[in-house]
C-alpha cells in the first residue's frame, strides 16, 4: 500500500520481526506506547512475539513508512479466532486493527490522523473487509477521538484478560461518510 497525503507518503511493508526487532522494541517501551502493553519487554520478547505473529494466519504485521523511513505499526487480525473470541459475536468480513505510531521528539501536525486513515484505506482496499474492530482500552480518550475522526462508533464496553476496553465498529460506509474516502 501507498498513500499520498498531506504529510506526505506513507507506505506499508510486512514487519520482519528479527530486523525490525530493535526498532520495534524502542517503540513498544517508549512511555508514549503504555497502552501497548510491552513496557518491560526485552527486545527478545518483542521479536518473539511477532515471530508468533508473522506465523499466525489469523494475525498480520505490517511496518509503516513516512517518507521511506519507519514511523509506525500496523496490525490487523480476525476477531473470530484471535483477540475478541467470545467476547462478541462476530460478523462474516469483520476484521481487527491495532496501530502504534513512532515516539517522536518532533511531532507533525496530523500525523497520526492520516496515518490511522491510511491504515483504514489499507483494511478497505480488500473487498472481504466490511468492518473494522478495534478494542482500544476504555481510559485512551486521544485514540477515541482518533477513531471516531475516521468513523468508528462505540458499541459497548467489554472486559479483556489484559484491560477493560471500549469495543467499537467502523463500517466501510462510516469510514468514507467521515473521512471523503471514495474507496
Amino acid at each position: 500500500m501507498s498513500a499520498t497525503t498531506a504529510i506526505g507518503p506513507l507506505t506499508l511493508r510486512p514487519l520482519d520481526p528479527v530486523a525490525d526487532g530493535a526498532l520495534l522494541h524502542t517503540w513498544v517501551t517508549d512511555p508514549k506506547a503504555a497502552y501497548w502493553m510491552m513496557q518491560d519487554a526485552r527486545q527478545e520478547d518483542v521479536e518473539r512475539a511477532y515471530l508468533e505473529i508473522a506465523a499466525d494466519e489469523h494475525h498480520h504485521a505490517l511496518l509503516g513508512l513516512h517518507d521511506g523511513a519507519p514511523a509506525f505499526l500496523m496490525e490487523y487480525y480476525d476477531p473470530a479466532h484471535r483477540e475478541l473470541v467470545g467476547l462478541y459475536e462476530p460478523l462474516p468480513g469483520d476484521v481487527g486493527m491495532h496501530f502504534l505510531v513512532a515516539p517522536t521528539d518532533r511531532p507533525v501536525h496530523g500525523f497520526t490522523r492520516a496515518v490511522i486513515t491510511a491504515v483504514m484505506a489499507h483494511l478497505f482496499t480488500d473487498p472481504a473487509t466490511e468492518r473494522v474492530v478495534v478494542e482500544p482500552d476504555v481510559s485512551n480518550t486521544a485514540v477515541h477521538a482518533l477513531n471516531e475522526a475516521v468513523g468508528f462508533v462505540p458499541h459497548h464496553e467489554i472486559q479483556k484478560p489484559e484491560k477493560k476496553a471500549l469495543l467499537s465498529f467502523c463500517t466501510r460506509h462510516q469510514f468514507a461518510a467521515a473521512t471523503g474516502a471514495t474507496r
